[in-house]
């Protein structure tokens, strides 16, 4: 019996296989029939709009940061001060212990040079006499010394003459010298004693405290007549006017190597309305132009460096006194290198320290100058060579 090979059923392998392939390349239809639906799907206009201008931000900030220069700065907050010790806050106090006798000014109020702020008087009313009394007996003292001092000295020279022709002995030329030293130191003991006694006088007479220059009197002690006060007490705080006022900084340990006398600082005060760009001096309003003078080379409890600041005459005067005024806050921008922008931004991002170019130049002329030294001895040792040559020919 004849078989029929085209009438046999495959496998249920095969006819799994082909249904696998069959599967497959519907899901290949299929996708590739979405594909070309969103390929042919126009963008909504809002997202173009979105792109183009992430694109435009992106080049815009990227040409800022390029070609933008900054101005690098070194902030510090400090207060208003002056350099001069004598124009600062002082405070008035006793040289003597005694009474408060009177009061010559009141609390604020505005003293010239020379008035007089407080009398004080000692609790013992008779003392003045006594120190004259004292000093008068201590002179007379004094001039008996000077005599007997003068007489011993004659009976020095005398008694040495004596010694050389033989009429007096050794002995007794000893004793006179003993003498004369004796007499010399009381004299000096008698010249201190009156010297202290005039100064105890000069110290009562001294007890009324004169202004010693125009200025505001503030903080009096809070004690009326017969108050009593001892000596080195503080009475009371005298304010001059009319300083020369300064600015004192403080910077950090990073950027205080960087700053030398001479850099222009951007200043703002307490109280005074500012719009402050520290990268662009020239749009900051409200600041006030000032020039460091002196960056002390020590560093305060905190670690921070003490930075002076005084106002640059080619911009003007600070606010007047009645608006900054002494121990007034401030803040200050001390102007450095001017960089790009990006390099700015870099460097805040990694802490690193400005540019100091004023070390950068002085390495470079340090080195310069070595090189042209060891060029020129060089050459010095060449010449000597060819001078040995010749003289040896």
């Amino acid at each position: 019996m004849g078989v029929d090979m085209f009438s046999q059923k495959p496998p249920a392998e095969a006819l799994n296989v082909s249904d696998a392939s069959v599967r497959i390349n519907n899901y290949r239809e299929h996708y590739r029939n979405q594909l070309y639906t969103l390929n042919h799907q126009p963008i909504p206009h809002s997202a173009k709009l979105v792109m183009r201008l992430v694109i435009v931000v992106v080049v815009f900030v990227s040409l800022i940061l390029v070609f933008t220069p900054w101005v690098q700065t070194a902030m510090g907050m400090g207060v208003v001060s002056t350099l001069n010790p004598s124009d600062r806050t002082q405070a008035i106090s006793a040289l003597v212990s005694g009474q408060i006798q009177q009061w010559h000014v009141l609390e604020g109020q505005r003293v010239k040079a020379g008035e007089p702020i407080v009398t004080l008087v000692d609790t013992d009313q008779k003392l003045v006499e006594r120190l004259k009394t004292e000093i008068a007996a201590l002179k007379l003292q004094l001039n008996a010394n000077e005599q007997a001092y003068k007489t011993a000295e004659r009976d020095v020279f005398r008694k040495q003459t004596l010694l050389k022709q033989g009429l007096v002995s050794q002995r007794d030329f000893e004793q006179t010298k003993i003498r004369l030293q004796d007499l010399e130191a009381k004299l000096a003991k008698s010249q201190a004693e009156v010297y202290r006694a005039e100064v105890n006088l000069a110290r009562q007479s001294t007890q009324t405290k004169f202004a010693p220059q125009n200025g505001t009197i503030t903080g009096l002690f809070a004690g009326g007549n017969s108050t009593f006060v001892k000596s080195g007490q503080t009475l009371a705080t005298f304010i001059p006017e009319g300083v020369e006022r300064a600015v004192v900084l403080e910077v950090t340990g990073l950027d205080a190597p960087l700053i030398k006398p001479g850099r222009k600082v951007r200043l703002q005060f307490d109280g005074w309305p500012v719009f402050q760009f520290s990268g662009w001096p020239g749009a900051s309003t409200g600041t006030f132009g000032g020039e460091v003078t002196v960056v002390e080379p020590m560093a305060t409890s905190s670690g921070s460096f003490r930075v002076w600041v005084v106002a640059d005459e080619a911009e003007g005067d600070w606010p007047d006194d009645n608006f900054v005024r002494l121990g007034s806050r401030a803040r200050g921008w001390v102007q450095l290198e001017t960089v790009k922008l990006w390099y700015e931004v870099w460097r805040q991002l990694n802490n690193f320290p400005p540019i100091n170019s004023t070390n950068n130049s002085t390495n470079n002329s340090t080195n310069n100058s070595t090189n042209n030294n060891t060029k020129k001895g060089e050459s010095d040792n060449t010449a000597a060579q060819q001078d040995v040559k010749r003289g040896s020919k």
